[in-house]
Protein backbone atom coordinates (compact mmCIF):
# COMPACT_ATOMS: atom_id res chain seq x y z
CA UNK A 1 0.00 0.00 0.00
CA UNK A 2 1.62 3.49 -0.74
CA UNK A 3 2.03 5.78 2.24
CA UNK A 4 1.13 9.57 1.29
CA UNK A 5 2.50 12.88 3.28
CA UNK A 6 1.26 16.48 2.38
CA UNK A 7 3.55 19.53 3.49
CA UNK A 8 3.57 23.22 1.92
CA UNK A 9 0.25 24.08 3.82
CA UNK A 10 0.30 27.73 5.95
CA UNK A 11 -0.91 30.88 6.44
CA UNK A 12 -1.52 33.23 3.38
CA UNK A 13 -3.70 36.32 2.84
CA UNK A 14 -6.90 36.23 0.70
CA UNK A 15 -5.96 36.76 -3.35
CA UNK A 16 -2.65 34.72 -2.39
CA UNK A 17 -1.29 31.76 -3.37
CA UNK A 18 -0.13 28.41 -1.75
CA UNK A 19 1.43 24.93 -3.51
CA UNK A 20 0.46 21.89 -1.87
CA UNK A 21 2.68 18.94 -2.03
CA UNK A 22 1.92 15.09 -1.49
CA UNK A 23 4.91 12.34 -1.81
CA UNK A 24 4.14 9.22 -1.93
CA UNK A 25 6.71 5.78 -0.83
CA UNK A 26 5.81 2.26 -0.98
CA UNK A 27 4.32 2.24 -4.44
CA UNK A 28 4.52 4.30 -7.65
CA UNK A 29 1.96 7.30 -7.87
CA UNK A 30 1.61 6.50 -11.57
CA UNK A 31 -0.31 3.75 -10.81
CA UNK A 32 -3.47 5.64 -9.16
CA UNK A 33 -6.06 7.70 -9.67
CA UNK A 34 -4.89 11.08 -7.52
CA UNK A 35 -6.94 13.61 -5.70
CA UNK A 36 -7.31 16.20 -3.20
CA UNK A 37 -9.83 16.86 -0.26
CA UNK A 38 -10.30 19.15 2.14
CA UNK A 39 -12.36 19.41 5.32
CA UNK A 40 -13.06 22.26 7.06
CA UNK A 41 -13.95 22.78 10.73
CA UNK A 42 -17.39 21.30 12.18
CA UNK A 43 -17.61 20.41 8.24
CA UNK A 44 -17.76 16.81 5.93
CA UNK A 45 -14.73 16.33 3.90
CA UNK A 46 -15.18 17.95 0.37
CA UNK A 47 -14.23 17.01 -2.84
CA UNK A 48 -11.20 18.70 -4.75
CA UNK A 49 -9.86 17.45 -7.80
CA UNK A 50 -9.54 14.19 -9.13
CA UNK A 51 -6.49 13.23 -11.92
CA UNK A 52 -6.84 9.85 -13.93
CA UNK A 53 -3.68 8.02 -13.86
CA UNK A 54 -3.64 7.16 -17.48
CA UNK A 55 -3.79 10.32 -19.81
CA UNK A 56 -3.88 13.11 -16.64
CA UNK A 57 -7.66 13.99 -17.28
CA UNK A 58 -8.76 16.15 -14.42
CA UNK A 59 -12.24 17.21 -12.90
CA UNK A 60 -12.75 20.09 -9.98
CA UNK A 61 -14.88 21.00 -7.84
CA UNK A 62 -17.07 23.89 -9.14
CA UNK A 63 -15.49 25.99 -6.08
CA UNK A 64 -12.35 25.33 -7.09
CA UNK A 65 -12.21 25.19 -10.57
CA UNK A 66 -10.01 27.58 -12.59
CA UNK A 67 -7.82 28.80 -9.39
CA UNK A 68 -6.25 25.66 -8.64
CA UNK A 69 -4.40 22.93 -10.21
CA UNK A 70 -3.50 19.88 -10.31
CA UNK A 71 -0.78 17.98 -11.63
CA UNK A 72 2.24 15.68 -10.99
CA UNK A 73 5.91 14.39 -11.40
CA UNK A 74 5.62 10.79 -11.84
CA UNK A 75 9.52 10.61 -11.51
CA UNK A 76 9.70 12.13 -7.74
CA UNK A 77 6.59 10.20 -7.07
CA UNK A 78 5.15 13.73 -6.07
CA UNK A 79 1.36 15.14 -6.96
CA UNK A 80 0.83 19.07 -6.22
CA UNK A 81 -1.88 21.12 -5.82
CA UNK A 82 -1.34 24.77 -6.98
CA UNK A 83 -3.79 27.09 -5.28
CA UNK A 84 -4.12 30.47 -6.59
CA UNK A 85 -6.79 33.26 -6.01
CA UNK A 86 -7.08 32.10 -2.26
CA UNK A 87 -10.09 32.49 -0.86
CA UNK A 88 -11.25 32.70 2.91
CA UNK A 89 -13.40 30.03 2.14
CA UNK A 90 -10.61 28.12 1.19
CA UNK A 91 -9.68 27.62 4.53
CA UNK A 92 -9.23 24.19 5.85
CA UNK A 93 -7.23 20.80 6.36
CA UNK A 94 -6.34 19.37 2.89
CA UNK A 95 -5.31 16.05 2.06
CA UNK A 96 -4.64 13.86 -1.06
CA UNK A 97 -5.54 10.14 -1.81
CA UNK A 98 -4.92 7.54 -4.12
CA UNK A 99 -7.18 5.23 -5.50
CA UNK A 100 -7.86 2.80 -8.18
CA UNK A 101 -11.26 4.70 -9.23
CA UNK A 102 -11.54 8.22 -10.76
CA UNK A 103 -14.51 9.48 -8.87
CA UNK A 104 -14.97 12.02 -6.02
CA UNK A 105 -16.38 9.98 -3.61
CA UNK A 106 -13.72 10.13 -0.57
CA UNK A 107 -15.04 6.34 0.45
CA UNK A 108 -13.28 5.35 -2.99
CA UNK A 109 -10.14 6.24 -2.18
CA UNK A 110 -8.11 3.54 -0.26
CA UNK A 111 -4.96 5.55 0.80
CA UNK A 112 -4.80 9.51 2.47
CA UNK A 113 -2.06 11.66 3.70
CA UNK A 114 -2.75 13.24 7.15
CA UNK A 115 -3.37 16.34 6.07
CA UNK A 116 -1.87 19.88 5.62
CA UNK A 117 -3.53 23.03 7.03
CA UNK A 118 -4.09 25.97 4.81
CA UNK A 119 -5.36 29.16 6.45
CA UNK A 120 -6.27 31.98 4.14
CA UNK A 121 -6.76 35.39 6.08
CA UNK A 122 -9.40 37.98 4.80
Amino acid sequence: QVQLVESGGGLVQAGGSLRLSCTASGRALSIYHMGWFRQAPGKEREFVVVQRRNDGSTYYADSVKGRFTISRDNAKNTVYLQMNSLKFEDTAVYYCASGSTFTSLPSDFDSWGQGTQVTVSS
